[in-house]
């Protein structure tokens, strides 16, 4: 009877039940050893102790995510994932000894065991991702996945606080919770599909840095995969050293206990869980990098609110929870660009350095909280401006590294609130390769309306302008990437701008060339003619696509305080491809 059940749910629910758990596990126990150390020890030494545990938990992170990136190339994800939660079980059961015989190493010796699972675990269940699920869907997993995964942060931290109040610190029955817990996984990872191997035949290399370079170099030959690796190991410093700091940020500034203090960072994991669902819903069927730069300014002003009002509980209460949701925000489109950008031969290989630099973070983050209060002597409130300026500095890079993506996404929100728009022909347009689109230029926002017809990056070429005259349209140029053809040299004739279509192209970026001339067979005739263009395009697959825009007037079918308010704003608008 329980078979059909079983069959009706998919994989994707398995591994999402599977991850859900193992996170809330991981979360637990690390928190009980915690609490645990800190009642032997003394609450004056939880620096020191959250220090240590928190570079005990990192190691075998840093030690083994090579080894289990070649391990999720060349065998099937899905016993890679069955395996891992068969000993995460077993290890758990030696967790309860530890916490019943008192041995802080024996404690320390299963946190470096639980870690080590969960460093073989991550390349699996993150590159299992796009053989489970469409591509088309890979965001919307992504940040599902997130959300749960955030839900067992959230769960975790409230129940190893919750279990030890109501049970005065019994930390055994609490590690009995832990074990029963990993046989609920273990029994969920059964039910996954089996996946085939990748078929990688790369060999294993024993000595993890070389490997590490020689991925991080095949990375480099794919556009904004190796910046969205280390903006991705960038949210796990972050994200480790607001959980690390918030402990002694309660205690110290909002004369809170070491326990109450867990519960804080209950917020941060709700913030992170709904940031990451609202980036999913965002991003829709692509990965939205523009979304990172904003979430970056988001994250950099709530660190400073936190050091700026640090003695007012209710006031900083809504900044702990949004440094979350800006947080899940920026991760969700580098984590689901990461994956879909990867080859299938080398993904489990891309994602187990990510993972290696993420926890490289990690462990920076326990350092950083060391040298934070115990060589500088500085309050943990003043962590979080460090953290925050720490956090302008990368989002300036990556803002640079992203401009095309911010303005491609904010070019998209001005055409949505300036335009109501209708499209057809948008199966002409192709979802995994750039295009070249060949489109009636009638105003100044045809640029925006392009770019909130499609979701990929996109370079404007116009052949003839206006005859405008105002600076803001040419500033406006500047930032969408218009570049202005003059009118005595068509584009075939220019070089130029010939040399920058053709680089576009091999960076995956579309081109729009708008022209005056309302017969665009015969401007495409005209491009087909042109050896120069043609040249553009030889040995390539990428499509001509021509484009009609037409506008018109705004109707009054909406209330009068909306016709008001929108008439100004937005105008009905036609697209149609192909």
């Amino acid at each position: 009877m329980a078979l059909p059940i079983i069959k009706r749910l998919s994989s994707f629910t398995y591994l999402n039940t599977t991850q859900f758990l193992a996170a809330l596990n991981d979360n637990i126990y690390k928190l009980l050893i915690i609490y645990f150390f800190i009642q032997l020890d003394g609450i004056e030494n939880s620096h020191r102790i959250l220090a240590t545990t928190g570079a005990i938990f990192v190691l075998p992170f840093l030690l083994f995510s090579a080894s289990s990136g070649f391990l999720a190339d060349r065998f099937s994800k899905r016993n890679i994932i069955v395996i891992t939660k068969a000993l995460e079980l077993a290890t758990l059961a030696l967790g309860v000894l530890a916490f019943y015989l008192e041995s802080k190493v024996g404690s320390y010796c299963v946190l470096f065991l639980m870690a080590t699972l969960s460093a073989i675990f991550g390349p699996s269940k993150y590159s299992i991702l796009p053989e489970l699920v469409p591509t088309d869907k890979v965001s919307k997993a992504n940040g599902l996945m997130t959300s749960f995964t955030f839900l067992a942060i959230i769960l975790g931290t409230f129940a190893a606080s919750f279990f030890l109040e109501i049970t005065n610190r019994h930390f055994i029955l609490s590690a009995i919770f832990c074990t029963l817990m990993a046989l609920v996984a273990m029994s969920a990872s059964f039910c996954i599909e089996y996946t085939p191997p990748a078929d990688s035949t790369k060999r294993f290399n024993v000595f993890f840095f070389s490997e590490i370079a020689s991925t991080l170099k095949n990375a480099a030959q794919y556009p904004s995969l190796l910046s969205a690796m280390f903006g991705s190991a960038f949210f796990m410093f972050l994200g480790a050293f607001v959980q690390l700091n918030m402990i002694p940020f309660a205690v110290q500034s909002l004369g809170l206990s070491d326990v109450q203090g867990g519960y804080l960072f209950l917020l941060t994991a709700i913030g992170i869980g709904s940031g990451s669902m609202l980036a999913g819903k965002i991003s829709g069927k692509t990965a939205e990098l523009g979304l990172v730069p904003i979430a970056g300014l988001g994250v950099i002003i709530s660190c400073y609110m936190l050091d700026l009002f640090s003695d007012r509980l209710f006031v900083v209460l809504p900044f702990i929870m949004s440094i979350g949701l800006f947080g899940g925000v920026y991760e969700i489109p580098l984590d689901s660009y990461i994956q879909i950008a990867s080859p299938n031969t080398s993904r489990g290989q891309i994602i187990a350095a990510t993972n290696f630099f993420s926890f490289c973070g990690v462990l920076c983050a326990s350092v950083l909280l060391y040298l934070n209060t115990e060589v500088f002597g500085l309050n943990a409130d003043k962590g979080f401006t460090i953290i925050g300026s720490l956090t302008l500095a990368v989002t300036a890079v990556l803002t640079f590294q992203y401009f095309d993506y911010l303005t491609r996404f904010i070019g998209m929100v001005l055409s949505k609130l300036h335009f109501q728009t209708t499209l057809s022909g948008t199966e002409n347009i192709p979802t995994d390769l750039p295009a070249i689109y060949v489109c009636t230029h009638t105003a100044w926002n045809d640029a925006l309306l392009m770019l909130g017809a499609q979701r990929r990056r996109m370079r404007f070429f116009i052949e003839q302008e206006q005859g405008h005259s105002k600076r803001w349209i040419y500033r406006l140029y500047r930032m969408l990437r218009v570049m202005l053809i003059p009118e005595i040299e068509t584009l075939e004739n220019n070089p130029i701008c010939l040399t920058v279509i053709k680089n576009c192209l091999k960076k995956g970026i579309s081109v729009c060339i708008f022209v005056s001339n309302d017969d665009l067979e015969k401007e495409i005739e005209k491009l087909n003619r042109s050896y120069s263009f043609v040249d553009i395009c030889d040995g390539t697959n990428y499509p001509v696509i021509p484009v009609i825009i037409e506008k018109g007037e705004k109707k009054n079918s909406q209330p009068p305080f909306f016709t008001r308010l929108l008439k100004k704003f937005r105008i009905p608008a036609a697209i149609s491809f192909g």
